[in-house]
């Protein structure tokens, strides 16, 4: 528990184990260390197979029994000796400490031992400080003038400020631009050094929490793709909701470290309602498990015989995904600061030079990678309120793209794995004619025959259709399969943007 100065804290703590460690064999095992798990909150449960808080318990009752007589001891101590044991704790090591009971929760809220670290860790000049500065700080401010204030005041004074550094950090890090992608450069980058996570909050109908924190990821060229499954899922029957939120450290470094119990706060990014799990939001399935999409972006998939859950899949673009996953709430998602529109010089001449990328992939494999330059519009392309732009022509044979590989979603689980066929990860980033993010998205697709025959040419194989529909926009993809060669070709891509949106981003009357 203890780091530096708080050896001493940790030496004490042995001693006892010695004093009252048993004669004859009766403890643990020589080498194994005994393990202390923090006690869940009611209401609160971790499911298995996360790498969420996990209570483990060895030796049966006589770990019952010696934690008590420790526990014993400790309470016997007066305030006093444990306020100066507390003192040579750091910041990471206090807050562990009070979480033990509720008499070293509020020792471990004085105000003198946290204006030590605060003033250690925040002021401007603390690389010249010599080693009794923070001694000579506390004794330079009046006893009423901290005392004043209610226990646990510079506590949560210091954690405010450790987050607001954080949010600093990443704003900083997140300044330069790709001008290919439009895209912070260093997302990657942000993910890895803040620690930055995600966990799904699972909640039933009479108000119990499941919270599991994710067991796989894989970073791709403009998304996440965030995986959780386990053995002990909550019965679906008895869900309402599921919250997807960021997860972030407190401190900085130390997510490094190995423990699980570590101070991190959430940030919500969206909240789905299991109920919608129904025959129009299938989009595939094999012979073990069937999936659903939820917009955005999320995907569940349920075991066939059993109907529970097997896995959930999240498909995080990274356009704001940093500012989404740290900068809300655990209840109020983060919201994107008001938009100054850019004016249009040329209304009359509709959009032009716009550039889109887009990527299907799945399990780090990617069917298509494309980038398009120079698309326009012209003003009159406008059809129940959306402008249509188009990228791949269906009459031109020379746009035409073929799919790389089998296209099928790959999933797994901690048993099983699978792939589902004409299933993949869509991520689109459409830029404007400065090269700013213009409409962004990560989501779950599938083909699906066409229900109307295109008034287009035909073909040599079987026509399928690709879509995906937001409150922003539609993107519409048709796909011939080419039996001889055995791959697709993509030969329809056409974006409908919405006219509100358009206006709202150039502040015309379309």
């Amino acid at each position: 528990m203890a780091t530096g100065r708080g050896r001493i804290f940790q030496q004490h703590w042995l001693g006892l184990q010695t004093l009252l460690e048993p004669s004859g064999g009766g403890g643990a095992a020589p080498g194994r260390a005994r393990v202390f798990g923090f006690r869940k909150g009611p209401g609160v449960k971790f499911s298995a197979g996360s790498a969420a808080l996990r209570c483990h318990g060895r030796d049966g009752q006589h770990w019952e029994s010696s934690f008590s007589c420790y526990s014993g001891l400790l309470d016997r101590m007066p305030s006093e000796i444990l306020l100066k044991i507390f003192s040579y704790l750091d910041a990471v090591s206090l807050l562990c400490t009070g979480c033990v009971s509720r008499r070293f929760y509020h020792l471990a809220n004085d105000n003198f031992i946290w204006i030590g670290i605060y003033s250690t860790a925040f002021s401007a000049t603390r690389s010249n400080w010599k080693v009794n500065s923070v001694e000579k700080i506390a004794m330079s401010m009046s006893f009423l003038s901290v005392q004043d204030k209610e226990a646990g005041y510079w506590k949560k004074e210091y954690i405010t400020k450790q987050i607001a550094s954080v949010k600093a950090a990443l704003a900083d890090i997140l300044k330069p631009v790709n001008p290919y992608t439009g895209l912070p450069v260093k997302t990657k980058e942000a993910l890895r050094i803040f620690g930055l996570g995600w966990a799904i909050i699972l909640k039933e109908k009479s108000g119990k929490e499941y919270i599991m924190e994710h067991v796989d990821l894989s970073i791709n060229d403009t998304s996440v793709t965030v995986i959780w499954y386990g053995k002990n899922w909550p019965c679906l029957a008895s869900l309402s909701t599921l919250d997807l939120c960021g997860v972030t450290p407190v401190f900085t470094d130390w997510y490094k470290t190995t423990t699980k119990h570590r101070l991190r706060w959430h940030s919500l990014i969206a909240k789905y309602n299991l109920s919608h799990l129904t025959e129009s939001t299938m989009i595939g399935c094999d012979r073990l498990i069937r999936i659903f999409c939820l917009h955005p972006g999320l995907l569940v998939g349920l075991w066939k015989k059993e109907e529970e859950l097997a896995f959930v899949m999240a498909s995080l673009h990274f356009h704001h995904l940093v500012e989404r996953s740290t900068l809300g709430s655990a209840t109020i998602p983060y919201e994107l600061p008001p938009h100054s529109p850019f004016l249009d010089d040329s209304p009359e001449y509709g959009l032009h030079g716009y550039q889109l990328h887009v990527d299907l992939h799945s399990g780090g494999v990617f069917y298509l990678c494309g980038t398009f330059r120079n698309l326009f519009t012209k003003k009159g392309n406008i059809e129940n309120g959306h402008v249509k732009l188009i990228v791949i022509n269906l009459k031109n044979n020379r746009e035409h793209l073929p799919l790389i590989g089998k296209v099928g979603l790959s999933w797994k689980t901690d048993i099983f794995d699978g792939c589902i066929k004409s299933c993949s990860m869509m991520d689109v980033t459409l830029l404007d004619e400065h090269g700013k993010p213009f409409w962004c998205f990560s989501s779950p697709v599938c083909m699906r025959l066409p229900g109307i025959p295109s008034d287009g040419p035909s073909f040599l194989g079987q026509m399928y259709s690709m879509d995906y529909v937001d409150v922003e926009g539609r993107v519409h993809v048709e796909l011939v399969w080419i039996r001889e060669t055995e791959e697709y070709f993509i030969v329809n891509l056409v974006l409908y943007l919405s006219v509100a949106k358009i206006n709202h981003w150039f502040g015309t009357q379309y």
